[in-house]
């Protein structure tokens, strides 16, 4: 391509401004982004993943002191039960063991989703990072052929 067609497409870009591709960001009314904040291709909504990460949090907290209120309760009853010759006494218990179990797994996937929230948080910030620094390196390669740079045969091209 030479520098005169190079700049001829530059101007025609400028000159077409209406209709044009965003390559750093989306564009008003799409999609693009979390709402709130910048808009971009990678942007991360902080306060949705942060809002995602506390109710996962107090949910694990609100399980472990409203979860386990009857535990206590039915493996006392549970003993007394077995130790007085009722059958039932045995099957509280395994009811209570499985309530725990089962409650452990709702509390860890609580805290596998508030720890994911984070991660998820700090690998996009990162991706958006990296995507910026590539975007702007083009406008950096943009301006190594403006008419400064061309060879000087083109230049009086450009000119004409």
């Amino acid at each position: 391509m030479a520098w005169a067609e190079w700049e001829q497409l530059k101007a025609d870009a400028v000159a077409n401004s209406g209709a044009h591709m965003q390559l750093n960001k989306a564009g008003d009314g799409g999609g693009g982004g979390g709402g709130g904040g910048k808009k971009g291709d990678l942007t991360v909504n902080d306060t949705a993943l942060s809002d995602v990460r506390d109710e996962a949090s107090k949910l694990n907290t609100r399980l472990w002191k409203e979860g386990r209120v009857a535990v206590p309760t039915s493996e006392t009853a549970a003993g007394n039960l077995t130790s007085q010759g009722f059958d039932l006494g045995g099957a509280l218990q395994h009811v209570a063991d499985r309530w725990d179990v089962q409650l452990k797994s709702l509390m860890d996937a609580c805290g596998h989703i508030a720890n994911h929230m984070d991660f998820t948080k700090y690998v996009h910030q990162g991706d958006d990072q990296y995507v910026r620094s590539r975007v702007s390196s083009i406008a950096a390669l943009d301006q190594a052929f403006d008419d400064h740079n061309a060879p000087k045969g083109e230049k009086n091209k450009a000119d004409n």
